[in-house]
This record gives structure tokens, C-alpha cells and sequence, in this order.
């Protein structure tokens, strides 16, 4: 198990640096729905696309992000380091790996432990001092929830024990001056959000169609929120077509559709997914938010260019983490290094600098604020904390071209010990893996420090991971691919790598 680290502040890196943004800074608008597939992208099985990849995409219809990604680079291998909501979240907010940012596990009341530092400098703290407009709409989730509901104060914002969903106060909201936001909660069609004075809206609206309305609102400044004077940041972040998607209640009823009447072989094509499992009926609910998502995504980009605003406008479409969708034979969605699980959308659009093309850049999640940063001209604000390299130049293709990364790390984290009130402390690093341009490898440990399990697979000639590689049969590899590892978690100063876990395996002491 591994306790707290006390980490050095890191507030006042960038801060002391602000300056009013110059007219011609870009806005840049990121928006990233939760457990979204990277192969739920209608384009994938498009011959341009289908060419750079060696898996086939779902069946699905996204008209409008099929046409962003002809105007985008589209990578095709970025990577979620640790596929779970409130851990990327808080990486993709800090550039920081999660030991470094607070956010080790997912953020519920009963780990005070995982939290996003509040002296973090983060994406939102680096534009608003660049002189921007920062808005922040939708589900955030990277806040260990306490009892401080504005309209209840001393309470939780709900009743449930333990709680998930959390307000936010101003002093956590990291250089956001525009608030409509919840911790989280997963009821689709019946959402909560906090508004920038802490007043609670309760929606009877499908959230991602509410949270667009909201983002169009802000960016035409119907409401007087927005700063007009200034360039503007806006993270969109939307939860589905995250779980709950077991029947309509769930799921875009326009979107429904065009899935209702397929059948479970028609929607799961995977020669890895298992149509038997009960989960399976979950695909036409999962794959209609999907397609209201694109909708609702070809909306805000109909609302940019009736604002004149296109041309200056960085466009980024992500996700926090994929969902395996039955492939495996499990039923967890993510915190896996299967593919599936892994592999995130990034899209990114940037009209007159960026042309379109497939990127096999292995971006991993903290290099995700550094090159958004890079992207907007302030390449020169990111702060020392920050962990992940910015690779802009890679997607514009202009100036000095940075080495591109040999491997990505992969982390996964169960809970800690609990204490005599049942709190988790500490979290225990169950695995790490290493993902390269070829090559997936996990090493799973248990509670002891002893090896539980391998998985290695050959991404290039298995896409599916459905034969799991003897490291006895390819020694080499094998060793070739622990030595990744052990350079990544030198790198990150993860606690495998301070402790030497599995020191017979991985050559921590020979790099």
C-alpha cells in the first residue's frame, strides 16, 4: 500500500506571469464525453482511415465528427495512462501524473486521499493568467466530496452514503470563471448542475443536449457570463455515453433509432466481444448516445461558425478513458490495459495551422495540457510541474520536431487500507503496463508484492489481444519491453519504481 505523499506547493509558477492575452490568441473549446470508444467513430471504417489502423470500427453513424476529423489530425493511438474517470481527469487538468496531482483513485467520500490538489497549477490557472475567458461546463469529478452543499450547508449534496457527486467551491475551481458544473452523477436525463454563484439547476433535459445549449449561450454571451473582450477556454465535459445505458431512460431517443432494431451480432463486430454476456443489449443504448453526441457536437460547431469564430478556434474532441463494450469477456467498461480500454479520440482541429492527417502519436494523458498550451502560442506558461512533454509541433508540423515518445505508461490503483471509520488510506499500485507502437505489456502483482499475472500481446498481428504471449516464448520481447517500463516509472517516480517492485523482472538498476 502506498500512503500520501507530501508533495512541495506548487502554486505561483505561472501566476506571477499575467499578462493580457494579445487579440490574435486563438480560443481553443475541448470537449470530452465520458468512456467514449475511440473505434465508436463512424470514420474508422472509412479507407483513409481504416488504412492506419489495424481494427475494425463500430457500426455506428457520426456524420458530423466524420466531417471534423477530414478537417482535423486524428491520432490513432492516443492513450489514457490510467482509464479511469477522476484519475485521468486529473491528470488531463494538471499535466501531473495522479501521486503528483492528489487524484489517485476515483473520487468518492470514502477516499479523502484522492482529491486534485488545490495549489495545483493547472490548464484553467495557465489561460485565465495568459488573459482568458476560462468557462468549465459539465461533469468534473475530481474532487473528494465533503459536506458542503451550498443549499444545505453541512451536508453532502445528496443523501447517498457513499457520495460521488460534489459542488465545487471557488477556491477549487483552478482559474474558471464561468461555472455550470457537477462532480458526479449518472442519471442522463435528469441532471444537476452548480452555477458560478453555487445556485443548484435541476434538469429535465438529456445532459449533453443541456451542457451544448449552455456551451452556445456562453460562446454568443447570452447571458453576459463571458468576458467578449477576451480569447475564451472552454472544457466541455459531458458524461455519456457512460454507464448507465440499460434501456430509453438512458439514452438519446433519436440516437435509439438508428440501433434498435440490430442485432447483437450486427453492433458487436469484435471478433473479441461476447454477444452472450448480459451486458451486451447495453450496445444500443451505448452506441445512440454516440450518435446524439455527434449531433449535439455538429450543434457547437454550427454555433462557431455562425459566431465568425471557426477560423480562430482551436477544436479538440477527446475522451477520458474507452469502454470494452463486452470484448474480453468482462464487464468492467475501463480501469484495464486492454485496447478497448485504453485507446482514447483526439481529434484536433485548428483552421490555417494544422492539416489534416491520421497521427500515430503515442500521446499519453498528461502531454494532453502542455500541447493544448503548446497549440495556443503558450507553449512558453507551462508550468515546471507539469510532467507531459507538449507535442503542438508534431500536429501543426511546424518548427523544431520533439522526439516522439517510444512507449506510454499504464497505471492501475485499488484502494488502500481502511481505517476504524472505513476510510481508504493510501492506495495499493496494482499494476503498471507499458504500451509501445507494437506491443501492449501488463504486470499484475498482488497484495503481497508477487507476480499475479502477464499480458502481453502483439498489437500488430492480434489487434484484438485475443493471444496472450509466454514471455518464456519471446525472452527478448519480453525484457525489451520490462526495461520500457522501468525507464517510464524512473521518469513518472512511481512507487514501483522508489520501492523496486518486482526488481527481478524489472531492471530498475541497469537503465
Amino acid at each position: 500500500m502506498v500512503k500520501a505523499r507530501n508533495i512541495l506547493p506548487v502554486t505561483g509558477l505561472v501566476l506571477s506571469a499575467c499578462a493580457t492575452a494579445a487579440p490574435e490568441r486563438p480560443n481553443v473549446i475541448y470537449v470530452f464525453p465520458d468512456q467514449f470508444r475511440n473505434s465508436s467513430l463512424g470514420f474508422w471504417n472509412e479507407g483513409e482511415y481504416a488504412a492506419q489502423v489495424g481494427w475494425r470500427g463500430d457500426p455506428v453513424l457520426t456524420p458530423n465528427l466524420d466531417r471534423f476529423a477530414s478537417e482535423s489530425v486524428v491520432l490513432s493511438d492516443a492513450v489514457s495512462n490510467f482509464p479511469v474517470s477522476s484519475p485521468h481527469r486529473g491528470m488531463l487538468l494538471s499535466g501531473m501524473w495522479p501521486e503528483q496531482n492528489g487524484v489517485v483513485l476515483n473520487c468518492m467520500s470514502e477516499r479523502p486521499e484522492s482529491s486534485l490538489r488545490e495549489d495545483a497549477v493547472c490548464i484553467g490557472d495557465v489561460f485565465s493568467a495568459a488573459g482568458y475567458d476560462c468557462a468549465y461546463i459539465g461533469k468534473l469529478h475530481v474532487d473528494f466530496p465533503t459536506p458542503n452543499d451550498p443549499q444545505r450547508p453541512g451536508h453532502y449534496v445528496n443523501d447517498a452514503v457513499p457520495e460521488w457527486d460534489a459542488y465545487t467551491p471557488p477556491e477549487r475551481r483552478h482559474g474558471f470563471n464561468y461555472w455550470y458544473s457537477y462532480g458526479t452523477y449518472d442519471v442522463h436525463k435528469h441532471p444537476h448542475y452548480w452555477d458560478t454563484a453555487g445556485n443548484r439547476h435541476d434538469v429535465n433535459e438529456w445532459s449533453v443536449q443541456h451542457e451544448v445549449s449552455k456551451a452556445i449561450d456562453y460562446i454568443a454571451n447570452r447571458d453576459g457570463g463571458r468576458d467578449p473582450g477576451k480569447p475564451f477556454f472552454l472544457m466541455l465535459g459531458m458524461n455519456p455515453p457512460h454507464s448507465p445505458y440499460a434501456s430509453t431512460d438512458d439514452c438519446d431517443l433519436e440516437g435509439y433509432e438508428l440501433y434498435k432494431d440490430k442485432s447483437l451480432s450486427e453492433l458487436l463486430v469484435r471478433p473479441n466481444a461476447d454477444t452472450t454476456l448480459a451486458k451486451a443489449a447495453s450496445a444500443r443504448y451505448y452506441f445512440a448516445n454516440v450518435s446524439g453526441i455527434d449531433r449535439e457536437f455538429g450543434r457547437l460547431l454550427r454555433a462557431l461558425d455562425e459566431a465568425g469564430l471557426t477560423r480562430n478556434t482551436i477544436v479538440v474532441f477527446a475522451s477520458d478513458h474507452g469502454e470494452t463494450m463486452c470484448s474480453q469477456g468482462i464487464t468492467d467498461p475501463k480501469n484495464s490495459i486492454w485496447r478497448e480500454s485504453l485507446n482514447i479520440p483526439f481529434i484536433v482541429r485548428y483552421p490555417g495551422r494544422i492539416e489534416h492527417r491520421v497521427d500515430d502519436l503515442l500521446l499519453s494523458t498528461p502531454d494532453i495540457m502542455p500541447t493544448v498550451l503548446g497549440l495556443a502560442g503558450l507553449g512558453d506558461r507551462i508550468p515546471a510541474s507539469v510532467a507531459g512533454r507538449d507535442f503542438s509541433a508534431v500536429l501543426t508540423g511546424e518548427g523544431e520536431q520533439p522526439a516522439r515518445p517510444r512507449a506510454a505508461l499504464y497505471l492501475r490503483n485499488l484502494d488502500g487500507e481502511r481505517d476504524a471509520e472505513g476510510l481508504v488510506r493510501g492506495y495499493f499500485p496494482a499494476a503498471r503496463g507499458v504500451k509501445t507502437d507494437r506491443y501492449t505489456l501488463e504486470l499484475t502483482i498482488d497484495r503481497s508484492g508477487a507476480l499475479q499475472r502477464v499480458l502481453l500481446f502483439d498489437d500488430a498481428k492480434d489487434p484484438y489481444q485475443q493471444h496472450n504471449i509466454d514471455p518464456a516464448a519471446e525472452p527478448e520481447l519480453f525484457a525489451a519491453l520490462c526495461r520500457e517500463l522501468a525507464v517510464l516509472l524512473r521518469e513518472s517516480d512511481d512507487p514501483w519504481f522508489r520501492e523496486r517492485t518486482l526488481a527481478g523482472i524489472v531492471p530498475y538498476d541497469n537503465l
